[in-house]
């Protein structure tokens, strides 16, 4: 944790590495083409349509993909080269945003047409995000990592706080169809340097999982996981609350304050300038406070910036309620994400960050569409004030899912070494694998060893252990057993492969108790071994030359 003077030390300490100031500064460029992207469809939809729902579903198809996407696209990363993945992501927004820019120049968009090149663009994004934050840690030192990611909203915000008034000056001055074509042109530098980028490839020790398993094995990660399973939660339902100071901003210039898409950039703009300060106070601010009670003054924060600007019709004002928004957002956002990325180890680092951009902007999409709903309803006003009870409300959810804070050094991988004795002829797709494990343990201690063993349920279930149970001898009071379960051989190698230095601590906690020699304590499975004998008499037996095995 960085001191609480070393705050802007920590946060730009990362720009002295060379990869990742090109990425950077290139992410920075492409930030702007995205905002300005943002701004000229919103605007456009205003013009193309008077319906409150159709302007706020702008936002909700550039989020939308981050939600239905980001999580295989996550798997992706963490399973092969996420070089290639951000650049195939990179390559799919930019070919998305050429085509938008033709049906533009040709006169042809239509509202459905809009949200549906937003929703391709936003698609695009969302596989190569993952594949970014999930690569920061190879390109700067472990104890850079916050910095990284605060430098990375920091990125996007110097964008987004003047961005958006770029993108309005444009569509007033050159039309949308210039905007959408700068948003174009604005992706091929990060596509460059991303292309330049010399990553070194470690080939994995063993095969990749397949999609739908990755996708498994990373949600059952984040389900086991309290840490990171409640800051998923959080981050949803901070996003359905929250989205109406995005979502409406272009009903808040026009209708509220009366003016055109250069007061919806100035709003954006200065949301962005916010977002940028409270960026640089996320050292300071996670060296000072603990993390629930600094999530706790941003939401009160945000709740008073969301009732000012429902309240205002002066454009100072409501710019001063922007600014205050996007700060204490980027900060809650920020502490969020750095919670995630230093909870979890390097295996699933992609998979847990995919779950929670999608879990974020998951909410503000959807909340996008329902704040939508209520302005038309009962006005854009109503709307802000009933976003505003909300979000005041949300800081209660720290009583029942808190935020916990963990040790980056406890989820550095400390793979077992020692292999298992294997003598029948199995492979990778064997299955499923029953391991027992025997302990003797003193019946004075049963209640400590029950309680550290509790413990270890959790943290087999999240390296991808099924149906664990432990169970007491009735005729041997001393004899404990434990069992759980892999689907495959392939699946029980992959989870010795992800043991962590918590994990290995706690496995050493629980053998501790155990008075017992080693010898026979330890017992692996086949269930259901078809295969693995002969079908008759005469049949040749499988021996060793056929198996497939690969050791961790």
């Amino acid at each position: 944790m960085a001191a609480a003077g070393s705050g802007a030390a920590g946060t730009f300490a990362p720009l002295r590495e060379g990869t990742f100031r090109r990425i950077w500064s290139a992410s920075l460029i492409s930030n702007f083409g995205h905002l300005i992207l943002g701004v000229a469809a919103a605007w456009e939809m205003t013009r193309l349509t008077d319906s409150a729902e159709m302007v706020a579903l702008v936002q909700s198809a550039l989020m939308l993909p981050l939600m239905l996407v980001s999580v295989p696209a996550g798997a992706v990363a963490d399973m092969f080269d996420r070089r290639k993945i951000a650049l195939s992501g990179l390559a799919f927004s930019m070919l998305s945003a050429v085509v938008l820019t033709v049906i533009a120049l040709a006169g042809a968009v239509t509202p459905w047409v809009l949200l549906a090149f937003c929703s391709l663009i936003g698609a695009g994004v969302a596989l190569y995000s993952p594949a970014w934050q999930a690569s920061i840690s190879e390109q700067v030192p472990p104890e850079q990592i916050p910095g990284a990611i605060a430098l990375g909203t920091i990125s996007y915000n110097i964008a987004r706080s003047c961005g958006p008034a770029v993108g309005g000056a444009i569509v007033l001055a050159a039309g949308v169809q210039a905007a959408f074509a700068m948003n174009a042109l604005f992706y091929v530098p990060l596509f460059i340097a991303f292309l330049m980028w010399q990553r070194k490839h470690v080939p994995a020790r063993l095969p990749p999982e397949r999609i739908d398993r990755a996708i498994i094995s990373g949600g059952r990660y984040a389900m086991y996981s309290p840490s990171v399973r409640n800051t998923i939660v959080r981050a949803f339902l901070f996003g359905l609350a929250s989205a109406a100071t995005s979502a409406l901003a272009a009903l808040v210039a026009k209708d509220l304050l009366g003016g055109d898409a250069a007061v919806f950039g100035l709003l954006l703009g200065a949301s962005g300038a916010g977002a940028v300060a409270g960026a640089l106070l996320v050292s300071h601010i996670r060296a000072t406070f603990r993390t629930e009670l600094a999530v706790t003054m941003c939401l009160v924060g945000n709740a008073v910036a969301v009732a000012l600007i429902g309240a205002s019709h002066n454009v100072a004002l409501t710019c001063a309620g922007m600014f205050l928004a996007g700060g204490v957002n980027i900060l809650i956002i920020a502490l969020f994400n750095v919670g995630v990325q230093l909870s979890v180890p390097r295996w699933v680092v992609a998979r847990a960050l995919s779950l929670f951009s999608a879990s974020l902007t998951g909410g503000i999409a959807l909340g996008a569409w329902l704040w939508g709903e209520v302005a038309s309803v009962y006005g854009v006003d109503s709307a802000f004030f009933l976003s505003a009870t909300v979000v005041l409300l949300s800081p209660l959810l720290g009583l029942v899912l808190p935020i916990r804070a963990t040790v980056h050094a406890d989820v550095e991988l400390a793979p077992l070494e020692n292999v298992p004795e294997v003598e029948l002829g199995i492979s990778m797709r064997s299955g499923p694998v029953t391991i027992e494990i025997d302990y003797i343990v003193d019946p004075n201690r049963a209640r400590d060893f029950y309680d550290v063993m509790r413990r270890m349920q959790g943290a087999r279930q999240r390296r991808g252990a099924f149906n664990w149970s432990l169970a007491r001898d009735i005729g041997n009071a001393a004899l404990w057993t434990e069992r759980y379960q892999c689907a495959t051989w392939g699946d029980y190698l992959r989870q010795r492969s992800r043991f962590t230095q918590a994990d290995r601590a706690l496995q050493q906690e629980a053998s501790a108790f155990h008075l017992g020699g080693a010898d026979n304590r330890v017992r692996h499975r086949l269930e259901r071994p078809f295969g693995s004998v002969r079908w008759k008499a005469d049949s040749p037996d499988p021996g060793q030359d056929s198996v497939d095995f690969i050791t961790p």
